[in-house]
């Protein structure tokens, strides 16, 4: 039921991890942080274990369950280094808890893990990501533990710490006889729903008593006869550690969904089990029990998180609670809006109205009256929100209210008048009930009021790897809501820790064990050093000038960049006069001073920026960044040559455009296009005086190559006094060269072009026909008004190929996923061919088509995977049959017997060419078109080609002995199954026999198309007088479709669409079926037997009604029966279902009687042609199952075919998990899955 209720919620984890914010240099595992203040650590989530850490840590902390662990030594439970031996008995589960108990008290990390032992329990990585229920795995673990210490001194850990008994007993009223029958637990699972805290849910369960009265009655074993009898339960056996597990998950079976208990449910720090014992005699020391762990639940029933709210009894950890004020505004407003929404429980306060009352009872309106005085507010206003009407609230807990509705009253049940009430802490009432034997419930001792923080323990919140220090009262927040207490640990307060464990982690550990954990110390603390080194070393890369030269306006190398570059690695911490000694130790000479600049590698180059000063200061204060570059000179110049450094003189590199004195292609315009590095603080003026000497204008276009016109922009005559960088030329803007004589094309006014509004930008072209190298790729500088001739040419020269390649070869776009398009006619603009700037086009063998002619694909056949793609260049103006016989030379096959399909949507053959003399044109088939060859010729225009299947039901004997032949419940052989496409099993009762097919006009009648039907081979061994004896049916899904009436109806207004298949059923007599008339298939049931009768067929007018009475009348006058001695039902095979059509299954308001009654033809039974109607003859068989041996084979077929298919969608959704976890944040619920440990056997 609860498959994925305790499914971890991501949004819960915690996730702390060492070395946040810059990423770790250091080569090996990162080493795991230390423990934080606290001094405690806590576990890793692997991703669903959040449920085992909390278990974990409060065995932890149970000093009497740790130290009898590590009491067993090798010599019982053997060592890990012996598990690969085959005769080694090692009892893995206790070794590994051992060793992870060590590793979180003595280990310096702040979160230990949990792998070594979850693979001790033989769970995979999918069981770590699937999270269970704590309470289950409390138990199970207990079993393993118990069954791994088999045969050793820790034999009875488990019983001897947590182990107890609770006798049931039955007291005969008579005899006195007592009937007693003993149960042991290791924890107590207690009621949520309905009760308000953990004492009235134990005394529910141990002193109330269930008394055998009036009809219910026990029988005595001694007075051998019914009584009246008393049942009560008791606690006989107290363990030395009391679990308690809340049952705060439960199901609502009217609403059909699960949820979670949030309502208020108390429980104390402090409490006195004397009430609930068999024995009442002991002192108060031997029942009274401490709060120690808290295992908590935040979220709902679908999924959520665990933490632990733990008691450090034996003082290992540091508690010491952050600085209030270190709090901020925002959390303290917080905190006062989740104040402000704790609702009271209202069963307290109304159980307190109605325990003043003397009268025990009172009308409900008083009742609301006396709340609304004792609150201050009514009813409405404060609880039915959440609670409802309080009428419905009174009603839903009869246990405690007794309600009169016909008086109105209310009161409540006997024994609570009996209880005096006390008011706790948190304004709910608390009973103080009074036991038989006049024992006192010491309410002192077990109040829900929490001791104050600085009398409490020393309390911590264990989120995973998270600890921090809570104080006491912080318990009460876990009383309610969506984050609620989910299990209670009691330790008996006669348990006193000796002195010496107090504050010693160390305490009864093993000497194997703390010399292992010594020596993982030190080698944590060795690796974090040597983390702390790697993280805190920076790179440089040194670049020293006597391997540079200035050149072209920026620094470049001699020899090549990785010769030039000298790296080195030091510590952030270290000082720049550090860094400069490092530098000198490392070059073999240097004379004169050296200056360290700050260098970045741009487009034009190296360039300097600001030098390095301040020998004392460390590399990290000058803000020395890792990877950054060094430049090592004089700082002067450089061979020779001074250099301008600093932001404002970095070199920039410019595309510099200008118009071609001539053009080849004829059509539009052609550009010239270099690159440029220029200092951005170089004049405007001064640059146009060195690209254009004899005067212009320049535009710039600050996107680069390969925008629209509208973004070049004149740079006016006042802008050319400023520099390169004011006016926004950065690397890769493009700046436009006019002369005088081209200024035409600018409107000055307006700032922009205005002659010419085409792209300016690139076309990649990639070689295809070279096969012997590598496929080379260049740019090539084109506009919308390019002609692909002038861009080919340009390609083969770029290229450096033959320039008798021109005249046989061409350019094919490439598309996304690499496949050559249809080949671009050379006359073509850019514009013309569609192709977007940027385009990649392919430089292939074979002449381009010209305009007139047509590139198209085709294959042979439906079948992409099988049949190759071809290619072919036809005329538009070639007609239909003209290309097939083309593609037929070209494919290699002959013969008349094929014809032409589109490609549809669906990459499948769709729509015909039936009109072969008509030109592709005509037909308006484009460039890059698929076509499918497929065989068959087509039908002239106007006819059908009809696939023909005859008909006859399968004999009746065939179906019985067919449905016997069957092991455990599945058939071996049933010819009256078949799958279905969508791979469910369908019953046909019918044996389709494949005739042939026809081609008939679309004019011609029902009649026209069965007498040819009847001249098919298969049909002529059948004896047909007349058309009139066959009976025409469409076929879908291999099933009688729709049947088709009146003889003489053209087969055009059937709309039978050209896909249709006809199936003809042949008759005994001749059939002429009205518009009105109803055929039924109808079968006897067989009496003492699952089985019917051959059908026979029904025909039922239904022009006047249609209802369950007409055709029950039908029916009973065809079998001549009387109407009330047949029942009849509805078969719906593809479900192997009856649905019974009697008069009382469509009940009719008095309302609409007066109206028509519901047709049979509507929902939910859909009569129609050929539907099976099963009658059952009340006479002689009584039974109203109509269901078959047939049908009980069927559903179990497609029950395990669903089975699979949901076995199926599991894994693939499993798998794709996996493969994409943090892809997707939709969360889907996981199925149920048993949770287990696996366990050796060492008995």
């Amino acid at each position: 039921m609860f498959g994925d209720l305790f499914e971890e919620d991501p949004s819960f984890i915690s996730n702390n991890q060492c070395g946040k914010g810059k990423k770790s240099k250091y080569r090996g595992a990162e080493p795991p942080a230390p423990r934080e203040f606290t001094n405690l650590s806590g576990i890793k989530n692997q991703g669903g274990t959040c449920y085992l850490n909390s278990l974990l840590q409060t065995l932890l902390f149970t000093p009497e369950f740790r130290e009898a662990l590590f009491s067993l030594g090798p010599e019982e439970l053997g060592t890990l280094d012996d598990i690969s031996k085959p005769d080694a008995k090692v009892r893995i589960i206790p070794l590994q808890l051992q060793r992870l108990f060590a590793q979180l008290l003595l280990l310096d990390q702040q979160a230990a893990s949990t792998t070594d032992l979850t693979e001790s329990f033989g769970w995979n990585s999918n069981e770590e990501m699937r999270q269970h229920d704590v309470q289950e795995l409390n138990r199970i673990l207990f079993s393993a533990l118990e069954t791994s210490l088999v045969g050793t001194s820790g034999h009875d850990l488990i019983n001897r710490l947590y182990h107890g008994i609770v006798v049931n007993q039955i007291v005969c009223k008579e005899c006195k006889n007592v009937s007693e029958r003993q149960e042991d637990f290791l924890d107590l699972t207690v009621a949520v729903k309905g009760v308000t805290g953990l004492e009235e849910a134990l005394w529910n369960m141990y002193v109330e008593e269930e008394y055998f009265e009036n009809d219910n009655l026990y029988r005595c074993g001694a007075c051998d006869k019914l009584v009246e009898a008393s049942k009560s339960a008791k606690l006989r056996k107290l363990p030395p550690f009391l679990t308690v597990s809340l049952l705060r998950f439960n199901f609502d079976f009217e609403k059909c969904e699960r949820y979670k208990e949030t309502s208020c449910y108390t429980f104390p720090v402090q409490i006195n089990l004397r009430p609930f014992c068999e024995q009442t005699e002991l002192d108060d020391s031997e029942y009274m029990y401490e709060l120690f762990s808290v295992i908590i639940h935040k979220g709902g029933c679908y999924g959520g998180h665990y933490h632990v709210y733990i008691r450090d009894v034996d003082e290992l950890g540091n508690w010491q609670l952050q600085e209030e004020e270190h709090n901020t505004v925002e959390d303290k407003v917080l905190r006062d809006s989740e104040n402000t929404k704790e609702v009271e429980n209202p069963l307290a306060v109304l159980k307190g109205i109605l325990a003043e009352e003397e009268s025990k009872q009172m009308p409900v309106n008083q009742l609301g009256q006396k709340l609304l005085e004792k609150n201050g507010m009514s009813w409405n206003k404060k609880y039915r929100k959440q609670y409802g009407a309080l009428r419905k609230y009174l009603q839903n807990h009869p246990q405690i209210f007794q309600f009169n509705p016909n008086e109105n009253k209310v009161g409540l049940k006997e024994k609570y008048h009996k209880l005096p009430l006390k008011s706790d802490s948190q304004g709910e009432n608390l009973q103080s009930p009074h036991q038989k034997n006049d024992v006192q419930w010491n309410l002192g001792k077990t109040s829900t009021t929490l001791r104050d923080s600085s009398a409490g323990g020393r309390w911590f919140d264990l989120n995973d790897s998270k600890v921090q220090p809570i104080k006491e009262k912080e318990i009460e927040k876990q009383f309610q809501g969506k984050e609620s207490a989910y299990m209670l640990f009691y330790r008996k307060s006669q348990l006193k820790r000796p002195p010496e464990a107090r504050g010693n982690p160390r305490y009864q550990i093993p000497e194997h064990l703390l010399n292992e954990m010594n020596a993982a110390n030190t080698e944590l603390q060795k690796k974090r050093a040597e983390c702390d080194s790697a993280n805190n070393g920076i790179d440089l890369h040194l670049h020293l000038s006597s391997y540079y030269k200035f050149h072209n306006g920026a620094l470049h190398p001699s020899l090549t960049w990785k010769e030039s570059v000298v790296d080195l690695t030091i510590d952030r911490r270290k000082t720049l006069g550090d860094l400069r000694q490092s530098i000198f130790q490392m070059l073999e000479s240097w004379e004169g001073d050296m200056i360290l600049s700050i260098a970045k590698p741009l487009p034009a180059g190296l360039h300097l920026y600001h030098s390095l000063d301040g020998d004392e200061l460390t590399l990290d204060a000058i803000g020395l960044a890792d990877g950054a570059d060094i430049f090592v000179w004089n700082g002067k110049e450089v061979g020779g040559t001074k250099l301008l450094t600093g932001l404002d003189h970095e070199p920039v590199i410019v595309n510099v455009l200008c118009l071609a004195k001539y053009n080849e292609g004829g059509k539009g315009q052609h550009f010239t296009e270099s690159q440029h590095i220029i200092p951005c603080s170089t004049e405007l003026d001064t640059l146009r005086r060195a690209l254009a000497p004899s005067g212009g204008i320049i535009l710039k276009n600050s996107s680069g190559l390969g925008k629209d016109a509208k973004n070049w922009e004149v740079l006016p005559e006042e802008d050319m006094k400023q520099t390169v960088k004011s006016v926004g030329l950065t690397d890769g803007c493009s700046i436009l060269i006019l002369d005088s004589h081209d200024q035409s094309l600018v409107n000055v006014a307006n700032g922009n072009l205005t002659a010419f509004a085409y792209d300016i930008s690139w076309l990649q072209v990639k070689n295809f026909c070279r096969t012997d190298a590598e496929e080379e790729q260049v740019k090539i500088t084109a506009t919308v008004e390019t002609v692909m001739s002038d861009i080919k040419m340009k390609a083969i020269q770029e290229l450096q190929l033959e320039e008798e390649l021109a005249n046989d070869s061409c350019l094919r776009p490439i598309s996304g996923n690499g496949k050559l398009l249809s080949p671009v006619p050379e006359d073509y603009t850019v514009k013309e061919a569609e192709l977007k700037m940027g385009s990649l086009l392919g430089l292939c063998r074979g002449k381009s088509p010209t305009s007139t002619q047509l590139f198209l694909y085709f294959i042979v056949g439906s079948d992409q995977q099988t049949s190759p793609e071809m290619e072919i260049v036809v005329e538009e103006t070639a007609s239909v049959r003209e290309c097939l016989n083309l593609m037929l030379e070209k494919s290699g096959l002959s013969g008349g017997n094929w014809h032409l399909r589109r490609f549809d949507w669906c990459y499948e053959a769709g729509e015909a060419l039936s009109q072969e003399t008509a030109t592709l044109k005509e037909l308006n088939v484009c460039r890059g078109d698929t076509l499918v060859v497929t065989e068959g010729r087509l039908p002239p225009k106007g006819f059908l080609k009809i696939p023909i299947w005859w008909y006859s039901p399968l004999n009746h004997t065939e179906h019985r002995e067919n449905a016997r032949d069957q092991v455990n419940g599945v058939t071996c052989k049933m010819e009256a199954l078949q799958v279905s496409p969508v791979g469910e099993y369908i019953q046909t009762d019918m044996d389709l026999c494949y005739a042939g097919s026809i081609e008939i006009a679309g004019e011609a009648s029902l009649e026209d198309l069965k007498i040819q039907a009847m001249t098919l081979p298969c049909c002529q061994e059948q004896i047909v007088p007349l058309p009139a004896f066959l009976r025409a049916w469409t076929v879908e899904s291999k099933r009688l479709g729709k049947l088709l009436r009146n003889n003489k109806q053209q087969l055009n207004e059937y709309k039978l669409g050209s896909r249709v298949e006809i199936c003809i059923e042949p008759l005994q007599k001749e059939e002429n079926l009205g518009p009105h008339e109803l055929l039924l298939r109808v079968q006897m049931g067989i009496p003492g037997q699952r089985d019917y009768y051959c059908s026979t067929d029904l025909v039922w007018d239904i022009s006047k009604e249609c209802t369950t009475w007409a055709l029950r009348q039908r029916v009973a006058s065809h079998y001549c029966l009387p109407v009330d001695k047949i029942e009849i039902a509805k078969y719906f095979p593809e479900k192997f279902e009856w649905l019974p059509i009697s008069s009382w299954t469509q009940q009719i308001s008095k309302r609409k009687r007066k109206k028509k009654q519901e047709s049979l033809q509507s929902a939910p039974y859909h009569l129609k042609d050929g539907d099976i109607i099963g009658v059952k003859n009340l006479l002689l068989d009584d039974t109203k199952d109509f269901s078959t041996v047939r049908d009980d084979v069927g559903k179990e077929k497609q029950r395990q075919l669903a089975l699979e298919k949901k076995k199926s969608r599991q894994a693939e959704r499993l798998q794709n998990y996996i493969l994409s976890e943090e892809k997707v944040n939709v969360k889907h619920r996981k199925p149920e899955v048993a949770l287990s440990i696996n366990v050796g056997v060492f008995r």
